[in-house]
């Protein structure tokens, strides 16, 4: 399939068999896995690679969707619902053997998921939580209010405790995966804007950009909550979500190089160590527009200022930056991985809900595999049409 390119950054080539649309971690997982089965990809971004949302990502790996596995099942049904989960959790060693594989460690590293009961009232169903997720291979334990304390000094009611989950840093490992798939074939064509994609007379698609026009066989749509208006209205609902970061600190606490920690309010917020530095993030509004999403940054960071001396009171850090960031999620927080309604030629890879960069990394499974011609056993599974 492959049409001889090479890595000419910033020069479209007239004939591709993918354009895949945004430079973002979910592209470049997506450019990686095709320029790596010899697929010729182009990859069009209206930035510099990697500086949407993927630069906002405080970039936890979680099996856990925003749904717990027992309301995913009420949701969608049983058989869905575990294989999401368990689909989920073995894409955690996925990152693991990919960083592996680039050479670089990407700052990836294992740690264990600390999903707190933020209310009395939550203990009961987080119990039954923690049972079903054993009951379908997933390691967890409940664990008490006073072994939550003792054990990583965090207040709460309880908690399901899981070692399958990791960090990661999104720039750097999708700067890796372009870099890679470059080395493969791959054009990454950056300040380029994809305008249009018609039928060409002679087949294929013509895909119109600010620099030029492109023929190619399939268009993979990877542009997060930019993505055009060829989704079904009312699947999603954008959402801002804000973050913080402390200077390095000579005491991390008890939470040093071992857990991330989330909670079952919603919307919630949610704790990485970084070394030496707390990142937290959370407390989503919907999102109106950029300019009111960043004027809301000052009063959301006081909010996570309190969160944080909430959940880590002995922490001498102070605060070294704040940001926002915006996402896509669905109303049963499941990304949406396969074609768009009404056309075979031109695919979703959207990473939608909490744990966008676990699923980026199915869908680039998944469109590969479809990119081929060849039919993936979970191919329905997050399908536009579910």
């Amino acid at each position: 399939m492959r049409h001889g390119l090479h890595d000419v950054r910033g020069r479209l080539p007239p004939r591709c068999d993918v354009v895949i649309v945004g430079a973002g971690i979910t592209g470049a997982l997506v450019a990686d896995a095709l320029a790596g089965a010899g697929v010729a990809v182009v990859v069009v971004d209206r930035r510099v690679p990697g500086s949407g949302s993927t630069a906002a990502s405080t970039a936890l790996l979680q099996y856990e969707l925003d749904l717990e596995l027992l309301q995913l099942i009420e949701k969608t049904g049983y058989h869905r619902a575990v294989r999401v989960y368990q689909r989920a959790a073995a894409a955690i060693a996925g990152f693991e053997s990919l960083v592996g594989e680039l050479g670089d460690g990407c700052g990836f590293a294992r740690r264990q998921s600390i999903y707190l009961a933020s209310r009395r009232r939550d203990i009961d169903r987080l119990q039954r939580e923690a049972v079903a997720r054993v009951g379908i291979g997933i390691e967890a334990r409940f664990c008490n209010e006073i072994e939550v304390a003792t054990e990583f000094g965090l207040p709460g009611h309880g908690a399901i405790v899981s070692p399958c989950a990791a960090v990661i840093d999104p720039l750097r490992l999708t700067r890796a995966l372009l870099d890679r798939a470059t080395t493969r074939g791959a054009v990454v064509v950056e300040w380029t804007t994809a305008i249009l994609a018609e039928t060409a007379p002679a087949g294929g698609l013509l895909v119109t950009t600010t620099r030029g026009s492109v023929l190619a066989d399939r268009i993979v749509l990877a542009c997060g909550y930019e993505v055009p208006p060829c989704i079904e209205p009312g699947m999603t609902s954008l959402h801002s979500t804000f973050a913080l970061v402390t200077e390095p600190c000579d005491d991390p606490g008890p939470l040093a190089d071992r857990a991330i920690v989330w909670e079952s309010a919603r919307p919630y917020s949610y704790l990485r160590n970084d070394g030496r530095r707390m990142i937290l993030g959370g407390f989503d509004l919907p999102f109106r527009s950029p300019a009111l999403r960043d004027a809301a940054i000052p009063r959301q960071t006081r909010r996570l200022e309190s969160q944080l001396h909430r959940w880590q009171p002995d922490l001498l850090a102070r605060i070294e930056y704040s940001w926002a960031g915006t996402f896509g999620e669905t109303d049963d927080s499941m990304p949406v991985i396969g074609p768009v309604e009404g056309t075979d030629r031109i695919d979703f890879a959207l990473g939608y809900g909490g744990n966008g960069i676990v699923f980026s990394l199915i869908a680039a499974e998944l469109l590969r595999d479809r990119c081929l011609g060849r039919v993936h056993p979970d191919h329905a599974l997050f399908d536009q049409r579910r």
